[in-house]
């Protein structure tokens, strides 16, 4: 949808941003002080460039992801991808997974989708920000610059909350606080009108994490 918005207002929007002040991981509620998880993707590096397949100019599935060992405890995983460059007030939601089995390890390429064609024998897939269940694939602005996506996989303890049924970015927080065990945190970049960089770039997120 947004890839349609014309150059010149992608442009003109540049300085509105959601920023990566907004994201789940660093909301006061969650608690901040948990350990760290190696989160990463074997189809793009910490900070590079997604590939197109990725997003809404190619085929449009979400990536593999793969992660290391999870904190004894650790009873369920939760995934959240958000876009902290959208030009909104909040971060746009690409995905949404609750309730993975804490000894999962991995997601399969394409592996997001609504429930019932997916994973969802290892979770339940929730709501993206157009209220679809999957992969909402990342389409920024022409003009609008570098957006980051960034995958942020929570380790909770036994005592979480239930979310419900499709949940949305609201209910996964509101069912993590006060149960996260250990976070890791993957960004991946994406642009659309400007050369195709895959030199990893700084971010604000550890900044906004402090």
């Amino acid at each position: 949808m947004l890839e349609h918005i014309p150059a010149w207002l992608g442009r003109t929007l540049g300085n509105v941003r959601a920023g990566a002040d907004k994201l789940a991981i660093v909301q006061p509620e969650l608690g901040g002080t948990f350990d760290a998880l190696d989160l990463m993707s074997p189809a793009f590096a910490q900070e590079a460039r997604l590939p197109p397949r990725f997003t809404a100019d190619g085929e449009g599935v979400s990536p593999p992801l793969t992660w290391g060992a999870v904190p004894e405890g650790t009873a369920l995983l939760a995934l959240l991808v958000e876009d902290a460059d959208a030009p909104a007030p909040q971060p746009l939601v690409h995905a949404v997974v609750w309730g993975m089995p804490a000894d999962a390890g991995r997601l399969e390429e394409g592996a997001i989708v609504a429930d019932g064609a997916g994973i969802a024998a290892q979770g339940d897939v929730g709501r993206n920000s157009y209220l679809g269940e999957g992969w909402l694939p990342p389409d920024p602005p022409t003009g609008h610059g570098e957006h980051r996506y960034v995958f942020q996989l929570f380790a909770l303890g036994a005592g979480a909350g239930d979310p419900g049924a499709s949940p949305g970015r609201t209910a996964l927080v509101r069912a993590m606080t006060g149960h996260v065990l250990a976070a890791g945190l993957l960004i991946g970049t994406y642009s659309r009108g400007e050369p195709a960089d895959a030199t990893p770039t700084q971010t604000a997120v550890a900044a906004a994490s402090t």
